[in-house]
């Protein structure tokens, strides 16, 4: 199952965190978000369909957060968890700890904003047209 976002980079783009990597609705961007890799979405946590935040609270669940931009591509893993709410109408956030808010998208990803590939983040910097593809992988329903 998946779920896309389209949105486009910023010229403060940074993906200088190490904990989390954020896409925000936001029309703005300051330099203090280093999180944050593409503003402007079109859709945000609480537009994805309940068949797939549903396989995304489960235990079992890899979610796997794919970003495209400038013919440039990176991706990130990380898990599913029943308190996952994908509630929030604003921004979509994974993060590489267990902590837990209406943001959270993923837990324990394999990397942070830090991590993405450098030349992706240099297209965001530019700011480039984004395509986020969120993609689902549940082994059990918990």
């Amino acid at each position: 199952m998946t779920e896309v976002i389209h949105a486009r980079g910023h010229e403060h783009v940074s993906a200088r965190h190490s904990s989390t990597f954020e896409i925000t609705s936001d029309d703005f961007l300051t330099p203090a978000g280093d999180c944050i890799l593409a503003i402007e979405a079109d859709r945000t946590p609480a537009d994805f369909a309940p068949e797939f935040i549903e396989a995304c609270q489960s235990k079992t669940a890899t979610i796997r957060v794919t970003i495209e931009a400038g013919g440039h591509s990176d991706s990130v893993a990380g898990r599913g968890d029943p308190a996952l709410e994908f509630t929030n109408e604003r921004s979509a956030v994974g993060r590489t700890s267990e902590y837990v808010d209406d943001r959270t998208v993923m837990l324990e990803a394999e990397h942070a904003a830090e991590g993405f590939d450098r030349e992706l983040v240099d297209v965001l910097e530019a700011g480039h047209d984004v395509k986020v593809t969120f993609a689902v992988e549940c082994f059990d329903k918990q």
